[in-house]
């Protein structure tokens, strides 16, 4: 196989064109190519009047060697990737089926790999699958009453379910795990464009159908999904002074009897927004500890205007809605960001505990919403924070919901950028139309933010406005509070993803080892490698892959 690399074309070229290129580059006619494959494209914008597509080619032709030599270029070489192997499984038995608590991306992608392997996981789900979710969701962002085990945070397929759905991630990864998770996205619903763009997204209507596809998928190989069922304590033995896990205590519905599940194996893939499981751990022992992460506001502007600055309108009708990623250092040292860039895209209410309010943004497939929206975020640390403890940062997030929620009276508080900068409430929306899912009120936002943390939001939007002209524009809409960035606590595990706790594997996000569902689900497959490696199979799978 022929890598290619830096293979530019006008972006309204055809698939011809692209062969011609191709053999162009290795000097053989187009029909010598036996088999051309993308493996990666992406937009090169820096020039508006001359934006091209730059593409990483594998091509199969004769005397490739012979090829690759004549051609004398850096960017043409032997292809040297290995596909990803799952690994043989291990000798030691397992008494019970392994238990992975939650079904966000990390829990998922760790229970297929296990079921397709034969090892019969248990998943446990505080949430309701992803059709009634979904249709809960809606029901709260209509008025409805917030449950606050089934919400945007909770319930199957995790807190991406209700994002934009992308899919990149800034791990560096040689084993082959990244390109396994856009592979099995495909597999189960997912558009292939996806395994070769450069940012590639999946949209919460995709998303939701594909989280569905792989729960059956496991639950045909011999696993479980529980829905409706809390995760609230652990038991414990203890052998030569090291403790080790020899079950859950589980919770059936809101009235169900706490019941223990043998097992000697716990995946902790919870999420970073499962306070009340943090808590647990905490009363338990597990050694936990705080975590920088960052806090802000949400901020909508005009798709078009977006497009305007990174493609020009003609390019973004071929290229669809354009995106971003800002960052900045403030005068005061501290980092402000763009974060989860939804193009065309809504803000949505995503509050998961009663009386406190926190925003995100998401975007269908299609991103055919009128605007763009993205988190401008401002780092805080642990010196930010009042309370002591590993959950200190949890605390942190709490007192900023709480304050969100009384701001809007429950409903998610909004105002202009100009009226933000100078601290009065704003009376009507300008040029930009406001685009939610929920309820929303104007409100002074300056209240939410510490004068220090204002200050730097404010010192962003103004560089970021140097970036993207019309980014401050001072009608600009800005929503709080963006509190979920990332996980407040960390959950510590050695060489070997486990716990001093033996027997569990802290993974994911809320376990503070990934950023994004890309990175979750990678984290997920990571970890069932490590207990395939270790334990015999439960019994083999006629569909085990």
């Amino acid at each position: 196989m022929i890598r290619m690399t830096q293979v530019k074309l006008p972006i309204c070229h055809t698939d011809e064109e692209l062969r011609e290129k191709a053999a162009k580059l290795l000097r053989i006619r187009p029909e010598e190519i036996v088999s051309l494959s993308v493996v990666k494209q992406s937009v090169d914008a820096r020039k508006k009047r001359e934006i091209t597509y730059s593409y990483v080619l594998d091509i199969e032709a004769r005397q490739e060697e012979k090829l690759v030599r004549r051609a004398k270029n850096p960017n043409i070489s032997i292809g040297t990737e290995k596909p990803y192997v799952f690994p043989e499984s291990g000798l030691e038995p397992l008494s019970h089926p392994p238990v992975i608590i939650g079904t966000g991306p990390a829990g998922l992608f760790c229970g297929l790999m296990l079921a397709r392997a034969g090892y019969c996981p248990v998943l446990l789900e505080r949430g309701k699958p992803v059709e009634e979710r979904t249709r809960m969701v809606r029901e709260f962002w209509a008025g409805g009453p917030l449950d606050a085990n089934c919400n945007v945070q909770f319930g199957e397929g995790g807190a991406g379910t209700f994002s934009d759905g992308k899919l990149n991630t800034l791990v560096k990864d040689v084993s082959g795990r990244n390109g396994e998770v856009l592979k099995i996205l495909t597999e189960f619903g997912a558009d292939p464009a996806i395994r070769y763009l450069n940012k590639p997204h999946i949209g919460t209507d995709v998303l939701s159908k594909v989280v569905k596809n792989i729960r059956e998928e496991i639950i045909r190989l011999g696993g479980q999904v529980r829905f409706g069922c809390l995760a609230d304590g652990f038991r414990f033995a203890s052998q030569e002074g090291v403790r080790r896990l020899t079950g859950v205590f589980v919770k059936q519905g809101d009235e169900g009897e706490r019941k223990v599940l043998d097992t000697e194996v716990v995946v902790l893939a919870i999420g970073h927004s499962a306070r009340d499981t943090f808590q647990v751990l905490l009363d338990e022992g597990i050694p936990m500890e705080q975590k920088a992460f960052a806090v802000g506001l949400r901020v909508q502007h005009p798709q078009n205007m977006i497009n305007d600055s990174q493609y020009g309108e003609e390019a973004a009708e071929i290229l669809g809605p354009a995106s971003y990623k800002l960052t900045c250092q403030t005068s005061s040292g501290r980092g402000v960001y763009s974060f989860c860039m939804c193009p065309g895209g809504y803000v949505v209410n995503a509050s998961s505990e009663p009386g406190r309010l926190a925003v995100n943004g998401m975007s269908n497939h299609a991103r055919d919403g009128k605007n763009s929206n993205s988190a401008i975020i401002v780092t805080v640390t642990p010196e930010d924070f009042k309370e002591q403890g590993p959950l200190a940062g949890v605390e942190y997030q709490r007192r900023l919901e709480e304050k969100a929620y009384a701001l809007g009276r429950g409903k998610i508080p909004v105002q202009l950028y100009g009226d933000f900068a100078e601290g009065k409430i704003s009376s009507s929306f300008g040029e930009v139309e406001p685009e939610f899912m929920g309820s929303y009120e104007m409100a002074d936002l300056r209240v939410l933010l510490s004068p220090e943390l204002s200050a730097a939001f404010i010192e962003g939007m103004q560089e970021f406005g140097k970036k993207i002209s019309g980014f401050d524009r001072p009608d600009a809409i800005l929503a709080g509070i963006e509190s979920r960035t990332s996980s407040p606590v960390r959950i510590p595990r050695d060489d070997g993803l486990e716990s001093s706790v033996k027997g569990l594997y802290p993974c994911g996000e809320g376990a503070g080892f990934a950023g994004g569902i890309t990175s979750a689900a990678m984290d997920g497959i990571r970890v069932a490698e490590v207990l395939a490696k270790r334990y015999r199979p439960f019994r083999k799978t006629s569909g085990a892959r």
